[in-house]
């Protein structure tokens, strides 16, 4: 028996009302490129419209023209999909909230999740939507996922709830120490300033 190995997401489908509400909402308000579209070739009566998060992958929704855009939240069921996050820098994610304000939509302000800062808020049928941004970056070689698992295991080794600033600066430090060689016999942290005087300026 084998497992079947992924190496990344490819795409997401969802599932569209008509094609304008689509081209509007992902490339009009979230700024991801329309890069084609052609016909669902599943159900020949809707167009398959493909639109790039930001990393050359794919969003793609099916629209047809007589479907009208529902703003119900979408049901979070066992087995439903809860939301969707995506990737955004730390000067864009400071911008969100103002951005969706001029536009009238509802979300949730700024929400520190420990390793990320995290913004909610709802496309225009009703999907939960992330946009979320780290508050680190990996050391060269490493991925977010590597530094987030390094942060777990100290996490969980001095017994604190959930991973925060210190598990990353402690993660990304162990890092760099197993990973880039050094000249010195002792790379342990020290303080240079033994004489620093009574006030900075």
């Amino acid at each position: 028996m084998k497992k079947i190995q992924t190496q990344g997401v490819h795409h997401i489908t969802l599932v569209g009302a008509n094609r304008q509400t689509s081209i509007d909402f992902w490339e009009g308000v979230m700024g991801m490129p329309f890069i084609f579209e052609q016909p669902n070739l599943d159900v020949p009566a809707e167009s398959h419209l493909y639109f790039d998060p930001g990393d050359g992958r794919l969003i793609t929704i099916f629209t047809n023209e007589e479907r009208k855009p529902d703003p119900s939240r979408n049901p979070e069921g066992i087995g439903n999909l809860h939301h969707i996050a995506f990737t955004v820098s730390r000067a864009v994610y400071t911008q969100i909230a103002k951005r969706l304000d001029e536009r009238g939509i509802k979300h949730s302000g700024e929400v520190d999740r420990g390793f990320m800062y995290s913004i909610y808020f709802r496309d225009p049928l009703g999907q939960l939507l992330e946009c979320a941004s780290y508050k680190f970056e990996p050391p060269v070689g490493y991925t977010h996922a590597d530094v987030l698992y390094e942060a777990h295991t100290i996490r969980v080794a001095r017994g604190d709830h959930h991973i925060d600033d210190a598990h990353l600066a402690d993660a990304i430090e162990a890092m760099v120490a197993r990973n880039q060689r050094t000249l010195s016999d002792d790379r342990t942290a020290k303080d240079p300033y033994t004489d620093r005087p009574p006030l900075w300026g």
